[in-house]
């Protein structure tokens, strides 16, 4: 596989993955997921890897899908690189202006597309190996699909983690937030779109721990050490265990929902509006009016 968004090496029983797109937040684009998955599949067929860790390079770990060229109208760098995308498929990059454009949107398209997205997600919680998640900075938007779809989140005390897009042209598509904090919390935040701190993830139980940011990694590292000690059998059997009450739970139901639902809150009139301002003063610009009358300051505070 050749990487584009991400790295991966080993180091004893552990395995790093490491988001890889600094200059741009480290957003989301359409190979992403993709890679995600192929390197949680690798880990997982190495028998020397005992867990995976998961991080991201730069100011933060996440600031959610690259979505600049989207939302101004501009379709550039919204397929990804490569191998040719065969014509029609709901990656070709024809069919992706199409669908983006006002009045021809196609439902089903833009599920195929961020469903495949969800499955890359998800990969992380379907590793047979468990995954633990470091967040320094930001992780915002789609950024908390990844982190919340890890076992265990090791966050900074200073860092920022929610969903805004759930204000307007948004919903979490991998609807794990019931599952990690419970429905009225979920509510809480996602009613508002307000983020936690990292402080304030760890006491609502969002993350597992917090720490000072100087203190984060070697906090992450004590608890990646002391889960490769663990033999490796019995880390697989234990994640299915735990995983199946999740699963009974309805997840695959509730994120068949929450996939629809993004497309829709996309294309609502206040999502087109959105968009339109946005191609009218830009994403960065549309963002921070958005999120300025609830107190965020706007991306401009965590993106280069």
């Amino acid at each position: 596989m050749t990487l584009t968004t991400m790295t991966y090496e080993t180091t004893g029983r552990i395995a790093r993955i490491t988001l890889d797109r600094p200059a741009r937040g480290n957003g989301i684009t359409l190979e992403m997921p993709r890679e995600l998955a192929g390197l949680v599949e690798r880990a997982n067929l190495d028998p020397s890897v005992h867990v995976i860790a998961l991080s991201g390079r730069g100011k933060g770990f996440c600031g959610g899908y690259d979505l600049v060229a989207s939302a101004e109208g501009r379709m550039e760098g919204m397929a990804p690189s490569g191998p040719a995308t065969p014509a029609g498929s709901p990656l070709d990059p024809a069919v992706i202006a199409k669908n983006h454009a006002p009045g021809t949107w196609d439902p089903t398209v833009d599920y195929a597309m961020m469903m495949r997205n969800v499955r890359g997600f998800m990969s992380l919680f379907h590793s047979e190996l468990p995954v633990v998640c470091k967040v320094h900075g930001f992780c915002v938007a789609g950024g908390t699909d990844m982190a919340l779809c890890s076992d265990l989140l090791v966050i900074a005390d200073d860092a920022k983690i929610g969903y805004p897009p759930a204000r307007v042209w948004g919903i979490p598509t991998t609807a794990v937030w019931v599952h990690r904090i419970g429905l009225e919390k979920a509510k809480r935040l996602l009613f508002t779109g307000d983020c936690l701190s990292g402080k304030e993830a760890a006491a609502w139980g969002l993350a597992i721990e917090s720490a000072p940011p100087a203190e984060l990694d070697q906090r992450c590292e004590s608890l990646l050490e002391r889960i490769a000690r663990v033999p490796r059998n019995q880390l697989v059997m234990t994640k299915l265990l735990l995983n199946q009450s999740v699963m009974a739970q309805g997840l695959h139901t509730t994120q068949l929902l929450g996939t629809v639902f993004d497309g829709i809150a996309r294309h609502t009139p206040e999502g087109h509006a959105f968009v339109a301002r946005a191609a009218e003063v830009g994403f960065k610009q549309a963002v921070r009016e958005r999120d300025e009358p609830f107190g965020d300051l706007g991306p401009s505070t965590f993106k280069g």
